[in-house]
């Protein structure tokens, strides 16, 4: 297989990735802004406040997941948002799994996961790093 067909293919999978990840956390947060604050108030041990923060940076992630790759601007940016929400996700398994529930702890565990591989993968393919890997001086980066 050629560098340019594998490259071309990883590249579909990372949009794939992205793709579902952006709806997944975008229905979430948008699921948590939505729900009335009494509602949220008191799950898992944790305050109403924490859950709207959450809900923000979900959508936040969905957003930083699509635009920069989409509009060209910032691509670096997509790579942030993916680590972002692996922090996320690293909270949610944790708090799952604390509570007792390991297998329900497993698809936040994935969904991290998956946004892990997303973060590195575009890490690496940013044109930012390409130049870094062509011998520009690592400031320009």
């Amino acid at each position: 297989m050629s560098a340019s067909l594998r490259s071309s293919r990883t590249n579909a999978v990372l949009w794939v990735a992205q793709g579902l990840l952006a709806v997944l956390f975008g229905f979430a947060g948008g699921v948590k802004l939505a729900m009335p604050y009494a509602a949220l108030d008191g799950q898992a041990g944790l305050p109403g406040w924490f859950y709207r923060f959450i809900a923000v940076a979900e959508l936040a992630g969905a957003l930083g997941l699509i635009l920069p790759g989409a509009l060209r601007i910032r691509p670096r940016l997509t790579a942030w948002a993916g680590a972002g929400l692996v922090v996320i996700m690293s909270g949610a398994t944790a708090l799952t799994a604390l509570g007792g529930k390991v297998a329900p702890a497993l698809f936040p565990a994935v969904v991290g996961l998956v946004a892990a591989l997303v973060a590195a993968g575009r890490w690496s393919w940013s044109p930012s790093a390409a130049r870094g890997r062509a011998g520009s001086h690592p400031a320009a980066i």
